[in-house]
């Protein structure tokens, strides 16, 4: 959006020339939407940086552009602000009306008699706020579908535990819904445990898992097949009597893969398997 140079000048002069009186009444203005979430010092900093970004507009030497070249430092202050306050869970309505509300300022600066600030004017600096306020929601949101982002990766690493049962046994305990973005998290946490603690024995366990149908099948035989591509073998285990019944009305075939009804079946398999004897003592 290009401004006209003479409205900018007198707008810079506007501003500049109420500078103190503007930062006050906007923080107040600010503070009261956002009722103590922030302190009155660093509201007021923040205040003071769109203030700053603003007569960076009003005073570039191009044409008053915010996505042209003369409006590289204003994005970059206003980006900080919008990514700062959607880490801190402030709302995009609240982030934007930052930028914005300096129009109500600025128009109570002009009904009190201090300025003498003709309609045509007052639109410029509208029409630049609004390019400003629209920067600053878009910028919120691109940050807040970032932490959305990795706030979902997370939670898939922390519900998708890899546990070394005993020397050279890892399990997977499953619990919820297998869709494809967890399934591989699933897979990749299971082969790098593999590697890491030379196990060769891993079993699956599904007894938290809701409902197995194709697809959730397709998921689990992709890890097993995975596992003992790293030279591990696969027990699969928490198969209770629906899920046995699902498996075979959907007619899945598991092949050779060793099935459990428990976990702790399935340990007690891998144990027998890697020369472990069992023995159960009896009470003294």
């Amino acid at each position: 959006m290009k401004v006209n140079a003479e409205a900018r000048q007198r707008l810079s002069a506007l501003l500049r020339s109420h500078e103190d009186e503007v930062v006050k009444r906007w923080t107040d203005i600010v503070a009261r939407t956002l009722r103590g979430r922030l302190t009155d010092a660093e509201l007021h900093r923040q205040v003071q940086e769109v203030h700053g970004a603003l007569l960076a507009m009003l005073e570039a030497e191009a044409d008053g552009d915010l996505a042209g070249a003369a409006g590289a430092e204003s994005r970059a202050a206003l980006a900080d602000l919008s990514r700062d306050w959607a880490r801190q869970g402030f709302t995009p309505i609240e982030t934007a009306n930052l930028v914005f509300t300096v129009k109500e300022v600025v128009l109570g600066l002009a009904d009190g008699g201090q300025a003498d600030q003709v309609p045509a004017d007052f639109l410029v600096l509208s029409l630049l706020v609004d390019e400003m306020g629209l920067f600053t929601f878009d910028t919120y949101a691109k940050a807040r579908e970032s932490i959305i982002a990795d706030q979902t990766e997370q939670l898939l690493e922390l519900s998708t535990p890899v546990v070394k049962l005993w020397d050279g046994v890892v399990a997977v305990p499953l619990v919820g819904t297998l869709d494809s973005a967890r399934a591989q998290v699933v897979m990749e946490k299971l082969l790098q445990t593999l590697v890491d603690t030379g196990s060769g024995f891993a079993i699956v366990d599904i007894t938290g898992v809701l409902a197995v149908d194709t697809q959730v099948a397709q998921h689990i035989l992709k890890t097993v097949v995975a596992a003992r591509l790293m030279g591990a073998e696969c027990i699969i285990s928490g198969i209770r009597p629906q899920i046995a019944q699902t498996v075979v009305a959907l007619g899945i075939e598991f092949g050779d893969i060793v099935t459990k009804a428990s976990l702790a079946d399935a340990l007690q398999h891998a144990l027998r398997a890697s020369g472990v004897d069992l023995v159960k003592r009896k009470a003294a």
